[in-house]
C-alpha cells in the first residue's frame, strides 16, 4: 500500500532528471538497507524490528512535514492555507510521538531498557501539560502570524511530541508492549494520512487511513483480549493507580526428566501444548510439530493453545507453527481452549510464562492482574519446559511452577523436544 502511495506521488512530479537520479539513489539505498536488515532478523526479533521501523516512519513524517512547510514559506507562502498548515502540524505531532515511542518500545523488547513501567511522580499531569503545550503550539502554527513564529511553533511541536511519545511509552509495562506495537502501527498510518493531505495525494491519504484504522481495530482486539483499558494504553497508563506489593507464593517446584515426560505422553489421551516466546527463541517449532504428529498417530487428541499475545507480537506463534506444518484445525485460541483444560490429561508448556501465569487471577496486586491467561494449572498434570525458574517478561513470579500438579523440565527447549521426539518414535 505504501509502495503504491509513493509510486503515485513520484508519478505526479515534474522534476529535472538530476532530482530523479537523487531520488533513485535514496530509494535504492533505503531498499538495500531494509533488505540487509530483514535478512539478518530472525523470527524472535520481529517485534522489536517492527518497532524500530515504526520509528523511521515517524521520523519521515516529521522531516517531510518540516521540509514542506519551509519550502512553501520561502517559495509559495500563499499556499499555506489552514488545511496545509493543519496537515503539517498533525503529521509533525503524530510522527514525533510515533518516532520516540517506537524507539522506547524497541528498547524494551530488545532488552536495552527494563520492562518495568516508568512511574514518575505526577505522571498523568506531566502528560497532560505536555499535550496541552503541544496543542498550543499547534494552534499558533495554524494561525501562522509570522514565518518566524510558525517555525518556532513547529519546532515546539516536534520537541514536545517527541517527549510525549517517550514518556507515554516508557510508562507502559513490558506485559503491554504487544498492544503498544499495534498502537504505534496505527499512529504511523495516521501520520501518513496527514502527509497525504499535506502533499495533496489522495492515494497516500487512503493508504494511511487504511493502516491507521486497521491498527486501531487490532489495538481494540488486543485490549479486549488482555483486559486492558484502551484509553489507559493510548495515554501511557493514564488513571492506573499504584498497586501494593505482590503476593508471595510459597512452595517448592518439582523437577522432572525427559523419560518421565515421554511416559506421561504415552499414557495420556488428551494433550494440550502451549507454546510461548521461548519456543521461538529455541527454534523448536519443527520438533514440537513432529511430537504432535506422533501423538496423533498414536490416537492421542493433541491440540495447541495460543494466547493472543504469545511471542510478544500478535500471531507470531501461529506463523511459527504453520511454518512447521502444524494443521490449522488443532491450533486454537485461548477462548476456544480454556474450558478444555480440566479434562486434559497433560498440558505441555513450552517457553511460555506470563501467558500461563495464574497470578493474573490470584493476585490483585500482580503487574498482570486481570489479564486473561491460559488456565493450564487446571489440567490433571502440567509440564513446564523453560531454561530456568526466572520470572517472565512482565517480571511477575509464576505460582503455576509451585503447584502440586506441575513438574518443571529445565533446559534448552529444542534439545529437550528433540529428545522427546526421538523417544516417542521408538
Amino acid at each position: 500500500g505504501v509502495a503504491f502511495g509513493i509510486a503515485a506521488t513520484i508519478g505526479s512530479l515534474e522534476w529535472p532528471m538530476a532530482n530523479y537520479v537523487q531520488l533513485a539513489a535514496a530509494l535504492g539505498g533505503g531498499g538495500a538497507a531494509g533488505y540487509a536488515i530483514a535478512k539478518r532478523v530472525d523470527p524472535t526479533s520481529l517485534p522489536q524490528t517492527v518497532a524500530a521501523f515504526h520509528s523511521l516512519v515517524g521520523l519521515a513524517a516529521v522531516f517531510a512535514a518540516s521540509a514542506d512547510f519551509l519550502e512553501h514559506v520561502r517559495h509559495a507562502p500563499e499556499m499555506l492555507d489552514a488545511v496545509r498548515m493543519s496537515s503539517v502540524g498533525l503529521a509533525t505531532m503524530i510522527g514525533g510521538v510515533t518516532a520516540t515511542g517506537s524507539l522506547v518500545a524497541f528498547g524494551k523488547l530488545n532488552g536495552n531498557l527494563g520492562s518495568a513501567p516508568l512511574a514518575l511522580p505526577q505522571r498523568d499531569m506531566i502528560n497532560a501539560v505536555t499535550a496541552a503545550s503541544m496543542l498550543g503550539c499547534f494552534g499558533l502554527f495554524v494561525a501562522n502570524p509570522t514565518p518566524m513564529t510558525s517555525v518556532a511553533a513547529l519546532a515546539g511541536m516536534s520537541v514536545l511530541s517527541g517527549g510525549l511519545g517517550w514518556h507515554m511509552t516508557a510508562s507502559i509495562g513490558g506485559a503491554d508492549m504487544p498492544v503498544v506495537i499495534t498502537v504505534l502501527n496505527s499512529y504511523s498510518g495516521w501520520a501518513l494520512c496527514a502527509e497525504g493531505f499535506m502533499l495533496e495525494k489522495p492515494l497516500l491519504t487512503t493508504v494511511g487511513a487504511l493502516i491507521g484504522s486497521s491498527g486501531a481495530i487490532l489495538t481494540h482486539i488486543m485490549c479486549v483480549a488482555m483486559n486492558r483499558d484502551i484509553v489507559s494504553v493510548l495515554l501511557g497508563g493514564y488513571g492506573t493507580a499504584p498497586k501494593g506489593p505482590a503476593m508471595v507464593f510459597e512452595g517448592e517446584a518439582k523437577m522432572t526428566d525427559v523419560d518421565t515426560v515421554v511416559d506421561r505422553l504415552k499414557d495420556a489421551k488428551e494433550v494440550i501444548i502451549v507454546p510461548g516466546y521461548g519456543l521461538a527463541v529455541a527454534n523448536g517449532q519443527y520438533a514440537v510439530a513432529d511430537i504432535a504428529k506422533s501423538l496423533k498417530a498414536s490416537g492421542v487428541n493433541v491440540r495447541f493453545g495460543i494466547h493472543p499475545v504469545a511471542g510478544r507480537m500478535p500471531g507470531q506463534l501461529n506463523v511459527l507453527l504453520a511454518e512447521a506444518g502444524v494443521p490449522y484445525d488443532i491450533v486454537l485460541e485461548m477462548e476456544e481452549i480454556n474450558e478444555d483444560f480440566p479434562n486434559t490429561d497433560l498440558t505441555i508448556v513450552v517457553g511460555a510464562n506470563d501467558t500461563v501465569n495464574s497470578a493474573a487471577e490470584e493476585d490483585p496486586n500482580s503487574v498482570i492482574a486481570g489479564m486473561p491467561v491460559l488456565q493450564v494449572w487446571k489440567s490433571k498434570h502440567v509440564v513446564v519446559m523453560k531454561r530456568s525458574m526466572a520470572a517472565g517478561y512482565a517480571g511477575a513470579e509464576n505460582p503455576v511452577f509451585l503447584k502440586e500438579n506441575t513438574d518443571m523440565l529445565l533446559g534448552d527447549a529444542k534439545k529437550m523436544l528433540d529428545e522427546i521426539r526421538a523417544k516417542l518414535s521408538t
